[in-house]
């Protein structure tokens, strides 16, 4: 198989995309072996940290932003969790300046976690 990118910008890649969802409301405080293998999957398919930042973003939003008399949803055990809405905006462009907003909203209404910027 041959890498398109070097091994140490797939090593930061991997870092970022395992940092952003572990910085998400709900999500589990480890990664593990089959989160690694979706981040890897994601690198190789070339999707950009922006694109798998806004998508960890709108699932959390849409999760977080359930109106409160419906049932409890259960945490998120796996990246794996945000691949269709990954599928979804790879589809569909988000516009300028909405994961700003996103942001602010993950963290008013998640709580504890801060969602950073990804670079």
């Amino acid at each position: 198989m041959i890498e398109h990118n070097p091994p140490k910008d797939r090593d930061v890649y991997l870092a970022a995309v395992l940092n952003l969802y572990l910085e998400l409301p709900e999500t589990p405080s480890r990664a593990g072996p089959h989160d690694r293998k979706t981040a890897i999957e994601l690198h190789q398919r070339g999707v950009t940290l922006s694109t798998v930042e806004a998508a960890f973003l709108l699932a959390s939003l849409r999760r977080l932003g359930r109106p409160p008399d419906y049932p409890p949803l259960s945490s998120i055990r796996s990246l794996a969790y945000f691949m269709p809405v990954v599928e979804e905006l790879l589809n569909n462009r988000i516009p300028e300046g909405y994961v700003d907003y996103m942001r602010r909203k993950v963290r008013l209404l998640g709580g504890e976690r801060q969602v950073k910027k990804c670079s």
